[in-house]
């Protein structure tokens, strides 16, 4: 499918993908990934069910921040899409361009198998999404699509420039879903969704506040075994990675296995202590306290404000 700026949403990409030679002249345009021509996913049913979408800049940021609690919607019959709004083809110290972006979608769709939960890819090369009007179209549809009760994203103040503009063109739709004559090809929304954020550590201009935070503990095996899929990324280091890291034998590759999975449930071990008054406010002080794995969300000042209450109902846990 093609919007009108000319991107495709891919759920696969074609073995023959455009390869991108490391080293060459940064400022010369790099040719647009060969890509199969597949429809979008169809929009989540009308059923009664809520609808969450998140966004995420690479083909495993979405996966990140989202897993666990989608995992949790998702048992519940809940209606839940991971988007990556590059294909992440520059992503890998060692291959690039479309083999590398067809490894990496691959990937995110097994993730996403696992975890019950529907899939896309936006087809923008790693490191050049710019919160253009086109990108602000391509959000806001994919937002309508979806009919969304929920969107989710990371916030603007962030190291990366994928992730800032990803977060930016997302904020910039929280009000254009809502208006009927932009992108009149696809119907507005009803209601306004509530925009939410995902933790981050960054403090300027303003730290993270935790409005809310989930458990997943009941969720956390099966959600980091989905994310091991991802070895490109979780393996092999990404984009700084090495050889080293990920070796041939398959001792050092299951050392390498264990290191990674200890390394992500102490990711979400720590947001269980760092955000604990945010879960004993949200489970009570007993069962607050016992926790052991979370994510936690902040509202944006942007989209519908929920009450407590509503958070309660969005996020029924």
């Amino acid at each position: 499918m093609k919007t009108r700026s000319g991107f495709s949403f891919v759920t696969l990409l074609a073995a023959c993908g455009l390869g991108v030679v490391l080293g060459t002249v940064v400022n010369e345009p790099r040719p647009r990934v060969a890509l199969a021509k597949t429809a979008a996913p169809s929009p989540a049913p009308e059923d009664g069910k809520l609808r969450i979408i998140i966004f995420g800049a690479h083909p495993d940021d979405a996966e990140y921040r989202g897993a666990g609690v989608a995992m949790k919607w998702a048992r519940m019959g809940h209606h839940v899409k991971l988007v990556s709004t590059t294909n992440g083809d520059i992503g890998h110290w060692q291959i690039a361009g479309g083999p590398l972006a067809q490894r990496r979608i691959n990937e995110v769709m097994e993730v996403g198998r696992r975890l019950g939960v529907t899939t896309e890819v936006v087809d923008i090369h790693d490191g050049e999404i710019m919160p253009t009007l086109e990108n602000r179209r391509v959000i806001t549809r994919l937002i309508r699509q979806w009919n969304a009760d929920i969107v989710i994203t990371n916030r603007p103040n962030d190291y990366h420039p994928d992730h800032r503009y990803t977060s930016i063109l997302v904020q910039d739709s929280a009000y254009m879903v809502t208006v009927p004559f932009f992108c009149p090809d696809v119907p507005p929304l009803k209601k306004n969704p509530a925009f939410l954020y995902t933790s981050d550590r960054f403090q300027r201009p303003n730290p993270f506040r935790a409005d809310l935070a989930v458990a997943i503990d009941d969720v956390i095996d099966p959600t980091l075994d989905a994310l091991l899929v991802m070895e490109s990324q979780i393996h092999e280091g990404g984009a700084n990675g090495d050889a080293g890291l990920f070796p041939q034998g398959d001792t050092g590759r299951q050392r390498r296995r264990d290191e990674v999975r200890k390394s992500l449930a102490g990711r979400y071990a720590g947001y269980a202590d760092s955000y604990r008054d945010a879960l004993v406010k949200f489970y009570g002080e007993e069962r607050g306290r016992k926790i052991r794995y979370a994510q936690a969300f902040e509202v944006c000042e942007y989209g519908r404000q929920p009450s407590t209450d509503e958070l309660r109902r969005l996020f029924p846990f």
